[in-house]
């Protein structure tokens, strides 16, 4: 009976993380460029009890045996990098990602780097005037130059970003003499997405003590890929509302199961409790 409580107790607390998961997923449902994540299990411990010789009666088929579990925990909250709807915003600094691809940015003075889906960037005049692309929190995105230096996306004051699909960013002047040549979105192709952190912000980060380069690599679109950067929209959130509903009944009806063991249990124990001899 001890057993069985602590197998209820166990699954009870998964399920209690798993809800809360589908919790934050619905609650982001129109978050741009919002991951929905997905709950991992595992078995806790597996316990083989070896029953008595006499239990093994003439046509009997199954081993003298049977095994006891422990429940299941809840191991990782992996990333569903599944592409999003696209929407049109026709805002200029709206980019969307159409393809297997993040958007890299700089979180911090030391360089620190993270990376979104979020394309809905704003416009941030710096000292001398000039826009500055950043996500809404203020991170600068990220752009390489053609001799391979990384840098924030800077527009020239009195100039218009321009962002091309395969990613190469200019800055048109406002009579449209000049076009200046600012480099490409520095964009990056998750090689191992479980090794990614959701954090604040929308934003991902490698987790602390693995190396950067087995996580991520960078990628260009191009004619080899289907990698695509569409201009003047954003992707939406890869959440359905509907598989999260069914995903929140399931995971109802295994805590309340679990409960339900729980009660038994805790019943079970109380009538042994009052046997007499």
């Amino acid at each position: 009976m001890n057993s069985s409580m602590i197998n209820a107790l166990m699954s009870m607390s998964a399920m209690q993380r798993k809800l809360d998961l589908i919790a934050d997923n619905i609650a982001n449902m129109n978050t741009v460029g919002f991951k929905r994540k997905t709950a991992s299990f595992e078995d806790l411990l597996t316990t083989i009890k070896q029953q008595d010789g006499r239990f093994a009666q003439e046509g009997r088929k199954t081993p003298l045996g049977f095994t006891i579990g422990w429940g299941v925990r809840m191991t990782q909250a992996q990333l569903d990098l599944s592409q999003g709807s696209i929407q049109r915003t026709d805002n200029p600094y709206d980019l969307a990602i159409q393809g297997y691809a993040l958007f890299e940015v700089i979180t911090d003075d030391q360089g620190t780097r993270a990376y979104t889906r979020s394309g809905a960037f704003r416009a941030q005049l710096n000292e001398d005037g000039d826009v500055v692309v950043t996500t809404p929190e203020g991170h600068p995105v990220v752009v390489r130059d053609e001799g391979g230096a990384e840098e924030p996306l800077i527009v020239p004051a009195g100039y218009a970003l321009q962002v091309d699909a395969m990613g190469r960013v200019s800055a048109l002047s406002a009579d449209g003499s000049d076009l200046q040549e600012l480099g490409r979105l520095k964009l990056v192709e998750p090689v191992r997405p479980d090794a990614l952190q959701a954090v604040s912000d929308n934003l991902f980060v490698v987790l602390a003590g693995v190396d950067v380069d087995a996580v991520i690599r960078d990628v260009q679109p191009d004619m080899g890929n289907s990698v695509r950067i569409i201009q003047g929209a954003h992707e939406q959130s890869n959440v359905k509302l509907e598989t999260e509903m069914t995903e929140l009944l399931m995971a109802q009806r295994a805590y309340q199961l679990s409960a339900r063991a729980l009660s038994s249990a805790d019943t079970m124990m109380s009538l042994a409790n009052q046997l007499r001899a």
